[in-house]
């Protein structure tokens, strides 16, 4: 698995706890719900923290919490 396919697992993982879609955790985060939707699909490869960042506070956690998975450890290819 590499960074950005990480990071969509998470998205979509807090977003099934949190029972929330990305678009309320976008807007409730202050960013466009395009830019993590272009993170889902693929369009976006670099993502910002900050995006990431507007997405948790959206989502009400913290950066720390979303990264604390063992599989942000894991890259296969050791790229991030």
């Amino acid at each position: 698995m590499d960074i950005n396919s990480a990071i969509i697992k998470r998205i979509e993982e807090i977003c099934e706890e949190k029972k929330i879609n990305v678009c309320e955790a976008a807007l409730g985060g202050g960013k466009s719900p395009s830019a993590i939707y272009d993170l889902l699909k693929g369009r976006t490869k670099c993502p910002k923290v900050s995006t990431v960042k507007a997405f948790c506070q959206g989502a009400g956690i913290t950066l720390s919490e979303f990264f604390d998975k063992e599989y942000f450890n894991d890259f296969e290819d050791g790229t991030v």
